[in-house]
């Protein structure tokens, strides 16, 4: 009997434990890049891109581009030269200064010119060509960057018992490198609303 109840024991811890871990199984799954899975009230990748797309739109329509164009018979190009994280958490900079460069890329009504570190490794290269290669491209041949694009991102959070929500906004300018005259001041805002249970979210 004993000797019973001891099996039966046995595989009843067994059966909790198998159960315990079938429940913690992780299961991972691929998904559109396109679509948006927000997990939290956090910036993510969609904000980024659709932030943007829609700034740079923005920027577009306004009559510098048209201006510049007629008065100089090409497209103007545009040089990033800072977008501050000032929100209250981490956000990859980059990925959102990449989105920018794409969509100002897409547009087709300006180029863009690289800057910052990327610029220095160009010309580290080309330095290395001048030694190296019978057809380097010569130093001092760059394009000028027409415009220069900078910008912030902002947070504010509001918190009562389990919900919080919580509020971005990004501000970008463009200014004229020869005038500096600011030609364009675009501001995008999003606001997201994270409601918790009892149990937790």
């Amino acid at each position: 009997m004993p000797l019973n109840i001891t099996r039966l024991t046995t595989l009843t811890l067994l059966g909790a434990a198998l159960a315990v871990s079938s429940g913690c199984a992780t299961k991972v799954s691929r998904v559109d890049t396109s679509t948006e899975i927000a997990l939290s009230d956090r910036w993510n990748a969609k904000d980024s891109e659709l932030v943007a797309n829609e700034m740079i739109d923005d920027m577009m329509s306004f009559p510098w581009a048209r201006d510049f164009s007629q008065n100089h018979t090409r497209r103007p190009t545009i040089i990033i030269s800072r977008i501050a994280n000032k929100s209250h958490e981490h956000i990859a900079v980059d990925t959102f200064v990449n989105d920018v460069k794409r969509a100002i890329i897409r547009s087709g009504r300006a180029d863009f010119v690289a800057g910052g570190a990327e610029r220095e490794a160009i010309r580290a290269e080309r330095r290395d060509q001048e030694m190296n290669a019978h057809n380097a491209k010569e130093m001092g041949q760059e394009n000028a960057a027409d415009f220069a694009l900078s910008g912030s991102i902002n947070s504010i959070v509001d918190q009562v018992g389990n919900d919080r929500v919580t509020f971005y906004q990004v501000d970008m300018k463009l200014i004229d490198m020869q005038s500096n005259r600011e030609v364009w001041n675009g501001q995008k805002k999003i606001q997201k609303l994270q409601e918790k249970n009892s149990f937790g979210f």
